[in-house]
């Protein structure tokens, strides 16, 4: 966590926590979500408008990818100065890249190794890692494919409605507030 932010937390320690503004998608972008996209339905509806605007300020995505953590009870969240803004996310806490040697780094740009590969009754790959759980990246599907054909991943079937709860995490933290 940037020093930044730390030093705001102790100068303002009571800010309320912010919730439904913020959205990971899974292709790894971070979406915000204006009163308009909150309007239009929950972020992973798939509705119009839902998801909001794609941010792409190179600055501002390295800060949130920095500033990226989850509470106890497994909210994801990002933590701007002193104020939380919970994360809505679209499927998973992380969005894993795949490189051609087999090299996994989250959507925050952090590399990390597999620990367990799960296939959910979708279709869609997702890795255990030290840093946490999370969806292959659609378009490393062909890499991850490798992996699995070469047997250095040996994907364990999985429900997708058992995601959370077995790996611990809140898709809606706006739907399940809680204190902090």
């Amino acid at each position: 966590m940037d020093d930044i932010v730390q030093q705001a937390m102790v100068k303002w320690p009571n800010v309320p926590d912010c919730y439904g503004w913020l959205g990971l998608d899974t292709r790894g972008q971070w979406c915000l979500r204006d009163d308009a996209a909150q309007a239009a339905g929950p972020f992973a509806s798939g509705l119009p408008g839902a998801k909001g605007s794609v941010l792409q300020h190179e600055k501002l995505l390295g800060f949130i990818a920095r500033n990226y953590a989850s509470d106890a009870q497994g909210r994801w969240y990002f933590q701007n100065g002193p104020q939380r803004v919970y994360v809505e996310l679209q499927c998973t806490p992380y969005i894993w890249r795949v490189d051609g040697q087999g090299a996994v780094t989250s959507h925050t740009g952090v590399p990390t190794d597999v620990l367990a590969c799960y296939l959910d009754d979708a279709g869609w790959l997702y890795l255990d890692t030290p840093l946490g759980f999370g969806l292959v990246h659609t378009a490393d599907m062909e890499r991850a494919a490798e992996q699995v054909e070469r047997g250095a991943w040996q994907p364990l079937e999985v429900r997708t409605d058992a995601l959370p709860t077995r790996f611990g995490y809140v898709t809606s933290p706006q739907a399940n507030p809680a204190t902090h």
